[in-house]
Order: C-alpha cells, then sequence, then structure tokens
C-alpha cells in the first residue's frame, strides 16, 4: 500500500511540552495548519515519567515526614498497615492517564492534526511518519520543529547495567523497594532518592565527588548532603560502580563497587541509574536534511531556535539548552509568535538567563541566577557582595535537636546598586517561595529593594529581605 500524503504549514515533531505548546500557539492562534507528531504518550517526560509523577510522588513522601513529626506536636496514632506503594502507583498512573486525554482534546481544539507514529526525516521539507498500523504516513510542511525530547542513559560498561532501571523505570515500578541503590549526584538522583527514604526504602545514594548537585551553589551542595545523611540516607561518596549480577535471593542484586571507603559489594532489591539523559535522535533522519548536533548529540540551535537548516527549528531537551518544562513551553510559543504571528513578533525568542529552578529534595532547593563561584568569575571578587543565613524554620519549635532540618539562604549581589545576581535557598517551602522572588530577580531587583519590602512574620521567607 502507497503511503499516504499530506502537506501542511509547520510539522511538529515530538508531542511533549514544548511542541505542543508551539503547535497549539501556531494553529490555535494564528490558523497554521499543523500536523503534530508523537511515538509515545502525549505530554511527554514531564506529564508521563518526570515532573508531574515525581510531584505527585513527593507530596506522598512529604506526608510520611509529617506524619513523623506530627508526633512532636502532641498527636498520637498508631499505623495500621504500610505506606501502599501499590494502590499509590496505580493511583497515580490514573491521574496520568487523564491528562494524557486532556493534551489531546487541547489539540483538537486547536484544530492541531495529530498523528500517533515514529518520524523520520526524509529531507528538509519532508518527513516520514510509521503509524501504528504499521502504514506510512509522507508529511510535506514549509517550517518543521524537532522537540523529540530525551531519555535516561544507562551506561554501557558496566556487566548487568541492564538489570537496573531509570526514572522512567520508577514509575512502573508495582512494588516498593526494600533496599535502593541510586546512582548519581543530579536532580533526578537526589529527587529519586530523597523520595525512596522518605517512604521507607534503605537507600543508597552514590556519586563520584564529595557533595552532590554539583551545578548548584556551594551552600545548597554541602547543606543538602550533610542533611540527607542525617536523615539516614547512605551517601557512597567517590564511588563507581564495576559490575552488577543476580543475587542470592529472586529478584535481589549484588552491586560492586568502590567508595572513598574501600571496595564492597551490597545487596539491593533495585538499582536506578540517574547518571544524565540523552537526546532523542537515535531514528530521527537527521543526516537526511543535513542538521549539525553537537558532541552530545543534542540539535544545535540558536537564542531563536533556528538550526543550521533553514525552516527547521529545535527546542526543549533535543536541543539541551535548559532542559526544564517551563522553559521548553515558553520557547514554543515564542517561536509560533515569531513565525506565524507576523511582523511584531519578528524578534520574538526566549530570554535564557535567570531561569528559577527547583529541586525537590527533602528538603526542596531553589535557585535562580549565578551561584557564587560563577558570579565572582564574572563580576570580580571586588565587585561581589554576599548576603546568606541559617537557621532554624519554626516548623521545627516542637522537635528535638537531632529532628531538626536545616533552612539556608543566599543572596549574591553585585556592583555598587547591588544588583542581585544569585538567589539560593533550601528549606521548607522553597518550591512556591521562589517563584515570586524569581520574578523580582528577572525584573532586576537590588538588595535596597528587597530591604524595602516589609517582611511577613513568621515565615521563613521574610528572612530574604532581612539580611545583613
Amino acid at each position: 500500500m502507497a503511503p499516504i500524503t499530506k502537506e501542511c504549514d509547520y510539522l511538529v515533531i515530538g508531542g511533549g511540552s514544548g511542541g505542543l505548546a508551539s503547535a497549539r500557539r501556531a494553529s490555535g492562534q494564528y490558523g497554521a495548519k499543523t500536523i503534530a507528531v508523537e511515538s509515545n504518550r502525549l505530554g511527554g517526560t514531564c506529564v508521563n515519567v518526570g515532573c508531574v509523577p515525581k510531584k505527585v510522588t513527593w507530596n506522598a513522601a512529604a506526608i510520611a515526614e509529617s506524619l513523623k513529626d506530627a508526633r512532636a506536636y502532641g498527636f498520637s496514632f498508631k499505623e495500621t498497615a504500610p505506606f501502599d506503594w501499590t494502590t499509590f502507583k496505580h493511583k497515580r498512573d490514573a491521574y496520568v492517564k487523564r491528562l494524557n486525554g486532556i493534551y489531546e482534546r487541547n489539540l483538537s481544539n486547536d484544530k492541531v492534526e495529530y498523528l500517533h507514529g515514529r518520524a523520520h526525516l526524509l529531507s528538509k521539507n519532508e518527513a516520514e511518519v510509521v503509524l501504528d498500523d504499521g502504514s506510512k504516513t509522507i508529511i510535506r510542511t514549509k517550517k518543521m520543529l524537532l522537540a523529540t525530547g530525551g531519555h535516561p542513559t544507562i551506561p554501557q560498561d558496566i556487566p548487568g547495567s541492564e538489570m537496573g532501571i531509570t526514572s522512567d523505570g520508577f514509575f512502573d515500578l508495582e512494588k516498593q523497594p526494600k533496599k535502593v541503590a541510586v546512582v548519581g549526584a543530579g536532580y533526578i538522583a537526589v529527587e529519586m532518592a530523597g523520595m525512596f527514604n522518605a517512604l521507607g526504602s534503605e537507600t543508597h545514594l552514590f556519586i563520584r565527588h564529595e557533595n552532590f548537585l554539583r551545578n548548584f551553589d556551594p551552600m545548597i551542595q554541602e547543606t543538602i548532603t550533610k542533611e540527607y545523611e542525617r536523615q539516614g540516607i547512605h551517601i557512597h561518596r567517590n564511588s563507581s560502580q564495576s559490575k552488577l549480577e543476580k543475587g542470592d535471593q529472586d529478584n535481589w542484586m549484588k552491586l560492586h563497587y568502590k567508595d572513598s571507603k574501600g571496595e564492597g559489594v551490597l545487596d539491593i532489591d533495585c538499582l536506578l541509574w540517574a547518571i544524565g539523559r540523552s537526546p532523542e535522535v537515535e531514528d530521527l533522519g537527521l543526516d537526511k536534511a543535513g542538521i549539525k548536533q553537537n558532541e552530545k548529540g543534542q540539535i544545535i540551535a540558536d537564542d531563536y531556535q533556528n538550526t543550521n537548516v533553514d525552516n527547521i527549528y529545535s527546542l526543549g531537551d533535543v536541543s539541551g539548552k535548559v532542559e526544564l518544562t517551563p522553559v521548553a513551553i515558553a520557547a514554543g510559543r515564542k517561536l509560533s509568535d515569531r513565525l506565524f504571528g507576523g511582523s511584531q513578533f519578528q524578534g520574538s525568542k526566549l530570554d535564557y538567563t535567570n531561569i528559577p529552578s527547583v529541586v525537590f529534595a527533602h528538603p526542596e532547593v531553589g535557585s535562580i541566577g549565578l551561584n557564587e563561584p560563577d558570579a565572582r568569575e564574572q563580576y570580580g571578587d571586588e565587585n561581589i557582595k554576599v548576603y546568606k543565613t541559617n537557621f532554624t524554620a519554626m516548623y521545627y519549635a516542637m522537635m528535638e535537636a537531632e529532628e531538626k532540618g536545616p533552612t539556608s539562604y543566599k543572596l549574591i549581589c553585585a556592583g555598587k546598586e547591588e544588583k542581585v545576581v544569585g538567589l539560593h535557598i533550601l528549606g521548607i517551602g522553597s518550591s512556591e517561595m521562589l517563584q515570586g522572588f524569581g520574578v523580582a530577580v528577572k525584573l532586576g531587583a537590588t538588595k535596597k529593594d528587597f530591604d524595602n519590602c516589609v517582611a511577613i512574620h513568621p515565615t521563613s521567607a521574610e528572612e530574604l529581605v532581612t539580611l545583613k
């Protein structure tokens, strides 16, 4: 059977947050004939195996912590059964499935044609889509967006590594592991380890250096690493893994490793690799269109999301600028404004500076702007002034000293006007807190602006406007 041929103004390959945002803006707001192609579930990593189910799980972990803390406030109760991981997992799956349906309805409402299949480029203005039933559709397009996202990486040089799971596999776990090894030091590893531990799994975190979250400010790195140890997470510093093999019990494994204390073997029933992510480009056919990639395989795109090929654009995780869902959404909408919105949008692009980000660790971490070493390098030591504080949040007032978690805040200011060029916070409520302070930093607030804001008492956030 000969392939069906379709034509459109805008072909979007990738049904994640960025691709869908761009497709809907192009079609729904500007009337461009748009086709969106996705080979997996709509919503991409964020909705299916990322931000959304992660935050739901983090909520469960936070509730577990609250139940533990409640005794210090005078509550007395008995736990009649352990956390029901399986029931929770199925309810979380159902929630995600509802979101998939909402995304598909939104495409229909904005008159975006949706094809479920795998796309491969044939040329710079043509792609072949292999649909679920094996049939093929050829799409000729005037403009094309590549927003295929990424996938977790599994090490290829460690025997038995395929016995482990990734963050994708975390959301497929039907039963709660008893003893977990998480390998990695980025935000995914830290979030997964924190959730496992709070929900009752014995958790081992293997990192290559002394601290984790090494792209964050040193204050964050040092404080959260110590806090994870206080909470009972086993941190294996300066570690490497040499082999993963079947264990003595069914569904158990033996992890052979080396860390700062020497060599060892750990019996575990779950290993989660969180060592990084790779772009989803393996069978995309980039060479057919002459699209350039960097050394990581990511599609090279400029600040306007242009690739090196005219009328082909890329954004989101596959291009690797800032791998955050709201960044991809904002970039996708800005791109469609520029491509289809008329001359008033000809300069439309996302500003990639001062993007706030949060790590849903235990406690939460928030950051916007430069960390202290980068600020000193960019502005010079003599032009940087740092304000910071460490304190115990009032939430812990009723608890014993060994049960109290840290709160640490830092403002990094540059120049005579003391413009805030970095803000870093760790502690309860940091995720919600950062959004508002992020607006201030984005607007160019100074230390004086912070000082001029009357504090809200009693809160942890007031410390940011009373720093001395």
